[in-house]
């Protein structure tokens, strides 16, 4: 029964390295390694009380809304700490503080959920933000305040409307929990970040 179930593993983990052997970035890898998961088989515990590794314990909107999370996190830390040393607004460069410490703190916090279930996270931030963050990173120092706070503003809205999507529509309590709990933090900097804007025309 071990070896067939050994065999099992290893087929699937011939499958999602093929599958995500055509993935353009780590979030796709993330995305499809998730998609590979059988849902069904972590609700059972063996005796010693460890979740078996083949499954995942969450459906695949909670497994996607981890991974975007993690890789908007992720991309937030990254750019943020571009701008605590290239931009020349202290207010902004306070901001970009605050951005590595929270949004690290929340990247733990998922990391750490998404390991009890077997959700696999991206390594790193996908194409797309790496490409926003080259982009923002060749600006000018007199020209970057103000992309950077663009930026901020316009990301922070879109976080929103995607933790309030998942405070109200995930079925795993843990990720729901981290939603809920992480969205007065984000709705605060989303202020924090317009006030600035006002605060440099």
């Amino acid at each position: 029964m071990k070896k067939l179930s050994l065999m099992a593993m290893m087929a699937i983990a011939a499958l999602s390295f093929q599958s995500c052997g055509g993935a353009k970035d780590s979030k796709d890898a993330a995305d499809s390694t998730n998609a590979v998961k059988d849902t069904s088989t972590m609700a059972v515990k063996d005796t010693a009380g460890v979740t078996g590794a083949k499954g995942i314990a969450v459906d695949k909107d909670d497994a996607k809304f981890a991974v975007d999370a993690a890789n908007g996190g992720m991309a937030e830390v990254a750019v943020a700490k571009v701008a605590e040393t290239k931009a020349l607004n202290q207010k902004v460069k306070d901001f970009a503080a605050m951005m590595v410490a929270d949004h690290g703190k929340a990247n733990d916090e998922l990391m750490a959920i998404a390991k009890t279930k077997n959700i696999t996270l991206p390594a790193a931030p996908s194409e797309d933000k790496q490409k926003e963050l080259a982009d923002l990173s060749k600006k000018s120092a007199s020209d970057f305040d103000k992309a950077y706070v663009d930026a901020m503003v316009d990301g922070h809205k879109k976080t929103i409307s995607m933790f309030e999507d998942a405070a109200k529509n995930c079925k795993d309590a843990d990720l729901k929990a981290f939603a809920e709990k992480t969205l007065p933090t984000i709705k605060g900097h989303l202020a924090e970040i317009e006030a600035i804007k006002k605060g440099m025309k």
